[in-house]
């Protein structure tokens, strides 16, 4: 009896596996720790736009604290000392017809406007302008047709200004610089947003100009609860960073949290905000994202509503929205301008479709190569035979076809828009029927494949796709190691991840982990209109009923 029991207890190999199974997780978390603080010892040296050339001394005192004094010779020796040797700043003198008073007017090419330059401007300081004492003060309430005129008695600020993009003027006799908004450089039209397309909806989007982006967040509706606070960032080249809420609606808190980390933002120069993204958020070592980006106005203005808070950077249509929740990457718009039903029914589709893009292979190699009686016989003998004659594990077929499928994917975007999307979808069907025709992939492969891609498209965001893509390849890699026990736990250890991650304060599984019932009524369902009466209880927001 006591050899029958002894019979039944695995040999030490079988011990052996579960332990070193047992310590993969263990193993996992401690590499992850000490990654992070190995990346984040230096991320204040990284992210803060360290060098390793020599700093250059600091401006002298005098060179950066310099007046106008009211001499036109010297003001303008002063303005040509700092930017003169730019080829695209213009110097224009000018005499006064009726006065004989010189001046210069200053501008960059291609940053103004250049009919009003001509024909309001000069034409009014060389003609029109009145004889007797003037002042900056009183030139600026008289006929010069700009809403923004103002002065700067600085001569390193006044330069910046120029820079920036304002035209300038000095007179004989002021002692400070007039600097003129005259907004004139070229930008692209407001358009159907690109990334986010949507068959009901508002077909507007951003722009790359920050003045037009905020325009038409302010045209999104009437209300004067609707803030918006400018910073600018950017040592070496400086751009203009605004940030937008709802001033009776958002946490006090969490907005002087961003506003704490945008105010510390130091480097060279912001090319997209993808690099704000990157430098605010809370865990740099997560493959998913903490900040959602947009460029579709209604999608801005409805985070806002919720208590979030917007994060505009000139020179790029893509508004970043904080805090984020995993929730929020797989809604879209259009689920609120349908009815709650077909709503609720397409973004049960995209959490389905997640899933499968992220677990499908990884199931495939557990299955056949681990784990085929748990496959329902017939369909097992179907898969059986197809996969003879092929050459190749499970694991390696698999990847020979991801592969493939992600450099159409990544070549599709490259190429003009008139061939790429054609040449990926005739690339992908060649190289399938291909490899299947060789007896390199089986047809039972390529079904899977074909079905794992098909769900990445589904996905509202671009950057969340691109996650799960990245992710997938790391729960194929669990699942040829140890089979469908490495499946789960893969799954588990993103589960654990998501559920320690947070976004600017808030659980990045919020409503599921922490549990809010309240909140469930906008998460795998979109409850009706009329229930929909409070705002997300994560954000604690001021007001926590909407206005109905």
């Amino acid at each position: 009896m006591f050899g029958m029991i002894l019979s039944y207890i695995p040999g030490w190999a079988i011990f052996a596996q579960a332990g070193v199974a047992m310590l993969v997780p263990l193993l996992l978390a401690f590499l992850y720790k000490s990654l992070y603080k190995l990346v984040g010892s230096g991320r204040g040296q990284i992210g803060h736009g360290a060098r390793t050339l020599p700093q250059q001394p600091p401006l002298a005192p005098e060179e950066s604290s310099a007046r106008f004094t009211g001499d036109l010779k010297a003001d303008l020796q002063a303005v040509k000392s700092g930017i003169g040797n730019n080829s695209d700043v213009h110097f224009r003198a000018f005499t006064n017809a009726n006065t004989g008073a010189q001046g210069v007017v200053i501008h960059v090419d291609g940053m103004q406007s250049d009919r009003l330059l001509s024909m309001e401007v000069m034409h009014y300081l060389m003609y029109e302008m009145p004889a007797g004492p003037q002042s900056s003060l009183e030139l600026a309430g008289l006929r010069l047709p700009f809403s923004e005129l103002r002065e700067e008695e600085h001569v390193r600020d006044f330069n910046k200004s120029v820079l920036f993009g304002h035209a300038a003027l000095l007179i004989e006799g002021l002692p400070c610089g007039l600097l003129i908004e005259m907004p004139g450089a070229p930008s692209r039209q407001a358009d159907e947003p690109v990334s986010e397309a949507l068959l009901r909806g508002p077909r507007l989007g951003f722009t790359e100009v920050l003045s037009e982006n905020t325009s038409i967040l302010r045209r999104q509706g009437l209300s004067d609860q609707l803030e918006m606070v400018s910073f600018r960032a950017g040592t070496a080249i400086e751009r203009e960073i605004v940030v937008a809420y709802m001033k009776d609606i958002v946490n006090a808190d969490l907005l002087d949290e961003i506003k704490n980390r945008i105010g510390k933002l130091d480097m060279d120069f912001l090319a997209e905000s993808g690099y704000i993204e990157q430098l605010i958020e809370d865990n740099y070592l997560s493959p998913f994202q903490q900040l959602q980006n947009t460029e579709r106005p209604d999608r801005v203005i409805s985070a806002l509503l919720e208590g979030r808070v917007a994060i505009m950077l000139d020179g790029t249509p893509f508004v970043l929205i904080a805090p984020v929740t995993f929730s929020m990457l797989l809604q879209s718009p259009e689920d609120y301008y349908e009815r709650w039903l077909p709503g609720t029914l397409l973004r049960l589709l995209r959490f389905l479709a997640s899933f499968l893009a992220l677990m499908a292979p990884a199931m495939y190699i557990s299955f056949i190569s681990f784990h085929p009686g748990l496959i329902p016989t017939e369909l097992a003998i179907t898969i059986i035979k197809t996969r003879q004659g092929v050459p190749f594990p499970s694991l390696i077929e698999v990847l020979i076809l991801e592969v493939a499928i992600e450099i159409l994917r990544e070549a599709g975007i490259r190429l003009p828009k008139p061939i790429g999307p054609a040449m990926g979808i005739v690339g992908g069907l060649i190289i399938g029927d291909a490899a299947v025709q060789a007896g390199i992939v089986s047809p039972f492969l390529v079904i899977t494949v074909a079905v794992t891609a098909i769900s990445s498209f589904s996905i509202p965001m671009y950057s969340a796709g691109i996650t799960l893509r990245m992710l997938r390849f790391a729960g194929m890699l669990f699942a040829s190691v140890l089979g469908m026990y490495g499946t789960i736990l893969f799954f588990l250890l993103i589960c654990c991840h998501l559920t320690k991650l947070k976004s600017f304060g808030v659980p990045y599984l919020t409503p599921l982990s922490p549990f809010r019932l309240n909140d469930w009524k906008d998460l795998f369902l979109r409850a009706p209109m009329a229930l929909m009466k409070r705002r997300p209880k994560m954000m604690k927001t001021k007001q926590s009923k909407r206005r109905s």
